[in-house]
């Protein structure tokens, strides 16, 4: 019987993407609305910085220029840089700068920590998933999800609980500093499991931004995938981001209770999750991301009737459908891209496509962000109707979803 060397290491990437995912819970959505909120940044400027995550695939196109046999010591350290920074961005209430000088360090501090990640993570990517069989990447995939949204539920409970109760009596300071400390933790965990997983060394030939990209056109099913990501990313960036703060502003939910439909959200996205594994390592990541974008689309639906009087109940649906769709689409645009290009340019064709759709997606959000601001300026009135611009917005992103779809169904399923 041959011993499997990659088992353990299979076993601490699990736990890495787990620990990854708390950290991100802790900067994005609600929580990064409490911070700019603590700030004094506008709802527009909170909207654009969260997208930032969709420009900051643009930075993946530098991984092309590094050239290693062995990635593990650079991905760790680029990840223990990333995560510190996140740390930061808790820190910096607690401290005594001016107002500007905050904001000012907020943009900065949040923009470099997603240069950093990014241009880390196609090859963290390539180097994890070079240790699961290519037979089973579906399941393996999904198996991954569970673990980190089961664990994910308690932990964004616990810690929106935790804040809320120092919200509650005036103390922001405190429920600062516990973010900054977990997310200490969280790091000095997360590096450990990187350094107990193994590594296969993987040729990488040497090339440039300009031929990787040559690669790209010239591959007409990574064209074909790229445009999936575009349709995803720009209907994702430019609506998502402005929904936190609709959710503790207009709406008037605490972090407690974004928590738990939140929570919802990620019950359906596991009991879903192993499902849409094994539907695609049956029938393939491309019917299984059709049927995912249906349930993306209805989600968005519901948003588009959330008001202060419907808001509870739209988005807890929203949450739900959005769990089903999440619980499939992630991994099959990643595992699209492991599906069509060899294991040597894995790395390169992620990183050229996420850095297409990504950069489109942020420029998606600079358009939205104004019509954000107007409309809330107008005291969310249009032609004498109360409208909230999110809800505008929702309708933008249920339309490109529902194109997605039928390019998804004609152009890749039928071919």
């Amino acid at each position: 019987m041959i011993k499997d060397k990659f088992k353990l290491g299979r076993l601490m990437y699990m736990f890495e993407a787990t620990l990854e995912y708390f950290i991100s819970i802790l900067v994005a959505g609600t929580f990064l609305a409490a911070l700019t909120k603590e700030l004094g940044l506008s709802d527009s400027l909170t909207g654009i910085i969260s997208s930032f995550v969709s420009l900051g695939c643009l930075f993946q196109l530098l991984s092309v220029f590094v050239r290693r046999k062995r990635m593990k010591g650079f991905v760790i350290f680029m990840s223990i840089a990333n995560q510190l920074l996140f740390m930061f961005l808790y820190v910096l209430p607690l401290t005594n700068f001016s107002k500007s000088a905050k904001t000012v360090l907020f943009v900065v501090i949040i923009v470099i920590a997603y240069i950093i990640y990014y241009v880390a993570h196609p090859k963290k990517i390539n180097w994890l998933m070079s240790l699961v069989a290519d037979n089973h990447r579906g399941r393996f995939t999904a198996n991954k999800e569970m673990l980190s949204l089961i664990t994910g539920m308690i932990f964004t409970y616990a810690m929106g609980w935790v804040m809320d109760r120092f919200f509650a009596v005036g103390n922001k300071r405190m429920a600062f500093l516990v973010g900054a400390v977990v997310i200490f933790v969280l790091t000095v965990s997360h590096t450990l499991t990187m350094i107990f997983t193994a590594e296969k060394e993987i040729d990488a030939p040497k090339t440039n931004l300009k031929v990787a990209l040559k690669g790209i056109i010239k591959n007409k099913n990574m064209l074909k995938i790229t445009v999936v990501f575009v349709f995803y990313y720009v209907s994702n960036f430019a609506v998502t981001p402005f929904y936190g703060t609709y959710q503790i502003g207009e709406l008037g939910f605490s972090l407690t209770f974004v928590s738990v439909i939140t929570m919802a959200g990620s019950i359906s996205r596991i009991l879903v999750s192993r499902h849409w594994g094994k539907y695609a390592d049956k029938k393939g990541f491309a019917r299984m991301i059709e049927k995912c974008f249906i349930a993306y689309f209805l989600a968005y639906i519901c948003v588009v009737f959330a008001t202060p009087v419907t808001g509870t109940a739209a988005f807890v649906l929203y949450y739900l459908l959005q769990g089903i769709a999440l619980g499939g689409i992630n991994s099959a645009l990643i595992n699209l891209v492991f599906d069509y290009v060899e294991p040597a340019k894995r790395a390169d064709s992620l990183a050229v496509c996420q850095a297409v759709a990504g950069t489109v997606g942020f420029f998606a959000t600079l358009c939205a962000s104004p019509l954000v601001a107007t409309i809330q300026k107008s005291g969310n009135q249009i032609f004498g109707i109360t409208v909230y611009a999110q809800q505008l917005l929702s309708l933008f992103g249920a339309v490109l979803v529902g194109a997605a779809i039928i390019y998804v169904r004609k152009v890749m399923i039928k071919k």
